[in-house]
């Protein structure tokens, strides 16, 4: 079954009374320009009856690291808040198209929620077809989704270095050295034997790639069947996407390193590895 769902499923689905769609948007601060306010994006259009769900809200709190897992308690809180229940059908989307989205959909995974889908194409192709659009706060009843953490879906620093295979989803020019993290502190380049895949790779107009290329691809890089892959990026958003492909093509096992590069670098810089 694919994690993905279409604008027409999904606007053919909108008011069901199981539904739940949460507008997952988070913009990376990038150095030199003016932040973006996701919720204030929110506010001004999204899709009928969609609520907002802040990355950074919903990670844990007390960690110096971005968007660290909470946990499973905290994750329960804050969903229930939005009305997620343990039968709802959840469909996360953000406004780039596919970005952040990923991230809350591997989440719920990772917390258990089985039914959680992405929208295909997201907001701008929401928008582009002409479909509906709202505004304002949506207010639901509390849901009773019950979180239970799935370990094997979580990679920590001690695992990722023994892992077979690493994926890296940030940029070319980050992964060999060559441009500066958008994070303070953080020296840019790789860790040992990992493997580049640029999360933008992955995605042509906004979508994930057809199963076929995306096979092509990993296959390029050397994944095989059976073998365990690890994704990381800059702080476990864009990874999620790389966990998304191989879902889409019935690659298991594969788990996300929840501290990325943000605390590989910070905790083994005499192990980074810059250019090939």
């Amino acid at each position: 079954m694919s994690n993905l769902i279409s604008t027409a499923e999904l606007d053919a689905q909108l008011g069901a009374p199981q539904l739940v769609v949460i507008d997952a948007t988070w913009h990376l601060p990038l150095p030199g320009q003016p932040p973006r306010n996701a919720k204030a994006e929110y506010l001004e259009q999204h899709i009928p009856s969609a609520r907002f769900v802040d990355l950074d809200a919903v990670s844990e709190q007390e960690c110096t690291l971005a968007h660290m897992l909470p946990s499973a308690e905290q994750f329960q809180a804050q969903m229930r808040e939005i009305g997620v229940c343990n039968d709802s059908r959840v469909v996360v989307y953000d406004t780039h198209g596919l970005f952040s989205a990923a991230r809350l959909w591997w989440m719920l995974r990772t917390f258990g929620h089985r039914s959680v889908a992405l929208l295909d194409g997201g907001l701008p192709r929401w928008h582009a077809e002409g479909q509906p659009m709202a505004s304002g706060e949506v207010t639901a009843g509390a849901g009773d989704f019950e979180a239970r953490l799935r370990p094997a879906s979580v990679c920590s620093l001690d695992a990722v270095r023994k892992a077979p295979m690493v994926l890296d989803a940030r940029s070319e020019a980050r992964f060999r050295g060559e441009a500066p993290e958008p994070r303070p502190g953080i020296s840019s380049g790789h860790m040992p034997g990992a493997r580049n895949l640029p999360f933008n790779v992955l995605i042509h107009d906004g979508r994930l790639r057809p199963s076929l290329e995306l096979r092509e691809l990993f296959t390029g890089l050397g994944v095989r069947d059976g073998v365990p892959v690890v994704t990381s990026c800059g702080s476990g958003v864009t990874a999620a996407i790389i966990n998304l492909a191989l879902e889409e093509i019935g690659h298991k096992p594969h788990a996300l390193y929840d501290g990325s590069w943000a605390e590989y670098a910070a905790c083994c810089p005499s192990e980074i590895v810059t250019g090939e």
